[in-house]
């Protein structure tokens, strides 16, 4: 019994050396970059007067409402601009989940071929592609759109290639047993056993754009990120902050209606 008890303490003690350690490695990692930035700590002290002035001049007032129909416009060529992306990118992915997928794909080489490019696509932020393809095609909705895109293009034929992957392989045997060729094989067993996966990739992807379609928009000058940045610099508050309730309103909206059309597919 005093065995246990002392293994129990010992583990316990392990347990909070480990934490204390943890803990003041944080503290040593945020007093280190504070010193190498200048990052004054003190600034804490006055986040309550920061958020009084926030509640005082962002909220929207009955001017605000006059910016209305151009918040809207510039909002729904967001939601526009994030879909069109989405939606292209998922017929790309497809394509190339299929071929780089284990199961479907012809080749090894040609799936790390296209393993490889995923990660690369995915890896770069939406900032980064959006900040190399501004030196190309300027300031304007198409270089935010091949920007979310892109990043799609990674992300979906990534996860698309692993849904694929995931599905039984002797209903695929099955058919190539039968005579079936490859394109009989894929429109027979491996699409309509993914489709419901698939659609909730585009769903969940389809919403992560639109997030991304605002800070886009500040970098390329397009949609709802260029509008609220024009009335944050110009000083008018009250606008810019309809605009974040517009966008707040529109993003509750898209993950309401992915949430309404996944358990309708599910059912």
């Amino acid at each position: 019994m005093e065995m246990r008890q002392s293994t129990e303490s010992t583990f316990f003690l392990k347990k909070r050396v480990k934490l204390s350690l943890l803990i003041g490695l944080l503290i040593v990692l945020y007093v280190g970059a504070s010193l190498i930035l200048g990052f004054n700590s003190e600034a804490f002290l006055y986040v309550d007067r920061g958020i009084i002035w926030l509640v005082k001049n962002f909220i929207p007032n009955g001017h605000s409402m006059t910016y209305w129909h151009d918040i809207l416009q510039a909002l729904m060529k967001t939601l526009l601009v994030s879909v069109a992306a989405t939606s292209v990118a998922g017929v790309l992915s497809l394509g190339l989940a299929l071929i780089g997928a284990k199961t479907t794909g012809p080749s090894k080489i040609l799936s790390w071929l296209i393993r490889g490019f995923a990660s690369v696509m995915r890896n770069i932020p939406i900032v980064g592609w959006a900040m190399l393809l501004l030196f190309s095609f300027k300031q304007n909705d198409f270089t935010g759109f091949l920007a979310l895109l892109f990043l799609s293009v990674g992300f979906l034929t990534r996860a698309f290639m692993e849904t694929i992957e995931d599905v039984d392989v002797e209903k695929i045997q099955a058919l190539q047993v039968t005579g079936a060729n490859y394109f009989q094989v894929i429109s027979q067993a491996v699409l309509p056993e993914i489709s419901t996966p698939l659609i909730s990739w585009l769903l969940y992807m389809a919403e992560n754009n639109l997030r991304d379609a605002t800070l886009v928009g500040l970098l390329t000058g397009t949609g709802i990120g260029f509008v609220f940045d024009l009335y944050f610099k110009s000083l008018r508050y009250g606008p810019a902050g309809l605009v974040v309730l517009a966008i707040i309103i529109l993003v509750i909206a898209v993950e309401l209606a992915s949430n309404f059309v996944e358990r309708r597919i599910a059912a």
